[in-house]
């Protein structure tokens, strides 16, 4: 008769504590299905390093997993009979980091027939099947990884058996319905995560274009006279814009797209100071030729910005809509960064005049703030270090993206334990 093991897990122990349990249910319940799952639960979780997403698919004579890491130059997989082991540095869910996987497979491959393929967007792997046929699912658990995903673009990509991926309803039906039902769902999800972000960024492309055709149009109709009514001709669209430019702070941040959150609230937040703070706030600087000049330079910037970002959305790529998007902020963003300076030189004896944004003594707070203090220490200690900063990191960015795109390493065989 089977013993009873009541242990109900609120939260996760420690790794100390995993461990032990785990050696425990090894030693005493090596015949409990239920327990077995249950180790094998508390190992993935016992494991140090973040998990990437791996998504898979088969046909009759391999298994097919797509590992969704970016950047990777080596990773290291390691399979035998019944069990893949995978561990490489690269750009994934939590950023730039160490990520590693284990799977214990529900049947045997081929080792010494599997290989693997390394592009700049993810890893691809193919394990040769031992005996050809349909796998009813890929692990030998019951219990399936919340990282583990079928690879559903690739199960509607063939059109039979043969071609090995149609997913019929016969196939279906052998495949674990409580997985099939949870990658649906989140298959759905990632539709609508992708939906959201291509109208998000083709919303602000259509948003940047009328304020470039703008400028463009009335400046080449009216001339120089067009400059001191600028902003006013423009600033209701820009101020739209830049507001919902705040939701690029919480894309990566919730993990809609992938990335630090520093960069977008670097830029988003810089811009927004300099648009809501020193030209809104203040009428007498909106007329000046520098804000035309400004204006103009970040809806160039944005018009080859977003156009990336759409076909990034569905890893699509055009050369030159990524040549454009890594190149143009050459001459774009130091001209930038040179009228954002200006902007902030001339608006100090306007804010020394009025006052505004400072809190001058006495106060009940015993507290003072002299904003046009703030704005000469940027200009003094910050101006140059940021430039150099974005310039550098852009940098970094187009040899990047213009070098290691569309490359790929030549198909490597898998280590054999």
């Amino acid at each position: 008769m089977k013993k009873s093991f009541p242990v109900y897990l609120s939260h996760l122990p420690s790794k100390d504590t995993l461990t032990t349990i785990q050696l425990y249910l090894q030693y005493t319940c090596n015949n409990d299905s239920f327990l077995t799952s249950l180790c094998s639960l508390v190992d993935m979780t016992s494991k140090g390093n973040p998990h990437p997403f791996v998504y898979w698919a088969q046909n009759t004579s391999h298994v097919l997993l797509r590992v969704d890491l970016k950047d990777v130059q080596e990773p290291d997989v390691q399979v035998n009979e019944n069990h893949i082991k995978f561990v490489a540095t690269g750009v994934g869910a939590r950023g730039t980091q160490l990520y590693e996987f284990e799977l214990e497979l529900g049947a045997n491959i081929v080792p010494v027939s599997s290989q693997y393929r390394v592009t700049a967007r993810q890893i691809d792997i193919s394990l040769k099947k031992q005996n050809d046929g349909w796998w009813p699912k890929l692990t030998g658990s019951s219990l399936k990884p919340t990282w583990l995903k079928i690879d559903f673009d690739k199960w509607r990509s063939e059109d039979d058996d043969e071609a090995g991926l149609d997913i019929s309803s016969s196939k279906l039906d052998e495949l674990d319905s409580e997985n099939v039902v949870a990658d649906h769902m989140s298959f759905n999800l990632e539709n609508l995560r992708k939906t959201y972000l291509f109208v998000y960024n083709l919303w602000q492309f259509v948003g940047f274009t009328y304020i470039f055709s703008m400028l463009v149009f009335k400046y080449s109709t009216l001339g120089y006279d067009f400059i001191p009514v600028a902003y006013q001709s423009v600033h209701y669209p820009l101020k739209f814009c830049q507001l919902m430019q705040a939701l690029e702070i919480f894309h990566p941040l919730f993990g809609y797209t992938k990335g630090s959150v520093m960069e977008p609230t670097v830029q988003v937040g810089g811009r927004s100071i300099i648009l809501f703070c020193l030209i809104e706030a203040e009428s007498r600087i909106q007329d000046k030729p520098v804000i035309f000049y400004l204006i103009l330079c970040w809806s160039i910037i944005e018009l080859f910005r977003y156009p990336y970002y759409m076909m990034r959305v569905y890893d699509k790529d055009f050369g030159i809509i990524t040549w454009l998007r890594y190149t143009v902020w050459i001459p774009l963003y130091p001209l930038g960064f040179l009228c954002e300076g200006i902007v902030i030189l001339r608006n100090i004896p306007f804010f020394e005049e009025t006052g505004k944004f400072s809190v001058g003594l006495p106060n009940k707070w015993n507290f003072s703030f002299h904003f046009p203090t703030l704005m000469r220490m940027y200009l003094l200690f910050f101006f140059l270090p940021a430039m150099y900063t974005m310039m550098s990191y852009m940098s970094k960015q187009r040899q990047k993206k213009l070098q290691v795109r569309g490359d790929s390493i030549p198909s490597s065989k898998i280590k054999v334990n």
